[in-house]
């Protein structure tokens, strides 16, 4: 009996050792969360989003982004490195190029190429044929390690964000799994970026972002909206050469964590709320020792996406026009939305369809 309670000491001993002393490859800061609303005000809980029409994007899955075409054609990125191409009826599915990485934000520009924020490759670019051009992978010596979502300005200018500088999507295995990193450290390791076609240069904008996501131009193209994913808001970045770098809040206090950012119809914006805000995650915001031992616990322990869909709607002075929720988690881990004049196409972080829905 003694030589088992030695034992037993000696495993408990361990085990606390390695929650208390393992190595983790996150250096967590202290910071205060911001006030959570909730599900409730203007947050209030409805179920808008119920019932979505989901178009099949066949053996594929997590839909994160989502364009059309000059002639109305579906084009998603997903998670296995594709981007699919639909008919605007959503038949006739076919893969329209394979990046052999990770793309998230798509865009057209004027000239109709396909500008791909890729999470493993940097900027690409692909021709109405589908040939692949590297526009930029790198900011003078500094790797892009997570390229995320893009805007295109009428001058040609892409704007896009390095999610995180320090964990990258390829690196850890994925873009969700190094966006957990990120968000656990809150290091402020996320920037945005340009890059101009006309010269090749790719530009700092701004850095310090924690996990910098979704990006689209303000109407007047002096600065760009951002999702900060982690410090649940949008703020506002500017470009012009009078306030280059200054940041602003659009709106904070978000009740789910931010991912793309889209320009919709009539000046409204267009936000996915991937998953709901987790309790304890801000109950221990200021207490990095602790948000260690979060991290050295078996993955599935540890805090994950909450299946709920939402989505809203803003307008540049962060006033909320709509908001649509599926609490049922039917289409969830919602990342944005398209809106044309008839559909807001909705996308996933997970899904195995692309989520539609019809305006009138």
């Amino acid at each position: 009996m003694k030589t088992a309670g030695i034992s037993i000491t000696l495993i408990l001993g361990l085990v606390l050792g390695y929650f208390l002393l393992a190595p983790v490859p996150i250096n967590p800061q202290a910071w205060q969360a911001p006030a959570n609303p909730g599900y409730s005000g203007q947050f209030a809980v409805n179920d808008k989003l119920a019932g979505l029409d989901q178009i099949d994007i066949g053996e594929w899955t997590g839909p994160e982004d989502v364009v059309l075409d000059n002639q109305g054609r579906i084009y998603v990125s997903v998670h296995e490195g594709r981007i699919l191409r639909l008919n605007a009826d959503g038949t006739n599915r076919e893969v329209f190029a394979e990046t052999g990485g990770r793309p998230l934000g798509l865009a057209f520009d004027q000239q109709g190429n396909l500008i791909v924020a890729d999470a493993f490759l940097g900027l690409l670019s692909f021709s109405p044929s589908g040939v692949q051009t590297l526009l930029t992978n790198k900011l003078g010596e500094s790797p892009i390690l997570y390229a995320n979502n893009l805007d295109i300005a009428s001058d040609g200018t892409i704007y896009f964000t390095d999610a995180s500088m320090k964990f990258g999507a390829k690196q850890w295995g994925g873009s969700y799994p190094a966006s957990l990193l990120d968000l656990m450290e809150h290091g402020g390791h996320g920037r945005v970026l340009s890059y101009s076609p006309a010269d090749n240069k790719t530009k700092l904008i701004y850095q310090g972002l924690n996990f910098a996501n979704g990006l689209a131009l303000a109407s007047d193209e002096q600065s760009v909206l951002v999702n900060e994913t982690g410090n649940y808001r949008v703020v506002r970045v500017g470009i012009a050469a009078d306030n280059r770098g200054a940041l602003s809040e659009v709106i904070g206090e978000l009740p789910a964590f931010p991912d793309n950012l889209n320009r919709g119809l009539d000046g409204k914006y267009w936000v996915g709320l991937v998953s709901p805000r987790n309790p304890l995650l801000d109950k221990i915001s200021g207490r990095p020792f602790l948000r260690k031992i979060v991290q050295r616990l078996p993955q599935f322990m540890r805090p994950k996406a909450t299946y709920y869909g939402h989505v809203i709607a803003i307008n540049e002075a962060g006033e909320v026009l709509q908001d649509l929720q599926d609490p049922s988690g039917g289409y969830a881990t919602t990342t944005g939305v398209l809106e044309t004049p008839d559909y807001l196409y909705v996308g996933s972080l997970l899904s195995e369809n692309l989520g539609r829905m019809q305006k009138h």
